[in-house]
């Protein structure tokens, strides 16, 4: 059996999880698990669907995508189906902490993480090893402040000829442009503490652990022109309290952004999250 998965956001109206059932089972197809989710304050339909064909059955993901577009139009739906055995492939892109980008490769490499690394940017050449170590090509780019422009068009040279279907953010540290955050949307996933707007600039932590906090959390969103205030993916957080220094709140900080960035990239690669406005719908 070969599996595909089939994403749709519409308008919410009657008929439409009927319909698309109809149409795969007249395809012939096997339906393995599916997940939906009415929003109530846009009127709009989110559904996820996964299936299976024969493997004797000729139809792909062309056939599949022009069989049902008169039923998308119908329903005025944003739909896409995908085949689960294409792994997406990433750009990871760092400054100068590495303990994000350390956790993906690990995953990567023991099977945790189901995509394709064929790159690593940053602007410094602290992890030159560690991807080395890894066999993933290390890029890199320092930013020169008179001209940022320089650098993004060599990130974008990198995403075309790598056809990078995701950038990651595993802390990198320089504000992307508007033009390049539009070109990319919905393709880009950044990471950061959740204390913001508190808390901001340098050593947030210490800033955290000056003012007692006793929650201390990460959140993983798309990255838009609006800095870091994206559709979030996943949010989690830790407890603290006031025997841990600095040195070991940032620690545990650190994990947090670690499982949080981790679990956002995997939804995404398994074809999980659908945006929803300013928000995202995340099926797991």
């Amino acid at each position: 059996m070969r599996d595909f998965i089939l994403k749709i956001s519409c308008p919410d109206s009657t008929g439409i999880v009927y319909n698309v059932s109809k149409f795969l089972f007249d395809q012939g197809c096997n339906i393995l698990d599916s997940a939906q989710f009415g929003d109530e304050s846009t009127n709009l339909f989110f559904l996820r669907v996964h299936f299976s064909l024969a493997e004797g059955d000729e139809q792909g993901l062309t056939d599949l995508t022009q069989g049902f577009a008169p039923i998308a139009a119908r329903y005025k739906m944003q739909f896409d189906f995908f085949d689960p055995a294409r792994k997406k492939r990433l750009l990871l892109m760092v400054s100068k902490f590495g303990h994000c980008l350390n956790d993906l490769l690990f995953r990567w490499k023991s099977g945790q993480l189901d995509c394709e690394i064929p790159a690593i940017v940053s602007n410094h050449q602290d992890f030159a090893l560690l991807a080395a170590s890894n066999g993933v090509p290390f890029y890199h780019l320092p930013v020169d402040p008179a001209d940022k422009g320089r650098q993004e068009t060599q990130i974008r040279q990198i995403i075309e000829r790598e056809k990078i279907d995701l950038v990651v953010l595993a802390r990198y540290m320089q504000i992307l442009s508007p033009d390049f955050c539009k070109d990319m949307h919905g393709r880009i996933i950044n990471i950061h503490h959740s204390f913001l707007p508190s808390f901001k600039g340098a050593k947030p932590y210490q800033q955290a652990h000056d003012r007692g906090v006793k929650l201390i959390g990460a959140t993983a969103h798309y990255v838009t022109s609006d800095l870091d205030e994206g559709p979030i993916i996943e949010q989690d957080v830790t407890r603290v309290d006031h025997s841990l220094t600095p040195d070991e709140l940032t620690a545990r900080g650190r994990d947090t952004e670690c499982l949080v960035l981790a679990r956002a990239v995997k939804w995404h690669c398994e074809h999980r999250v659908v945006l929803n406005g300013h928000k995202t719908v995340v099926f797991q």
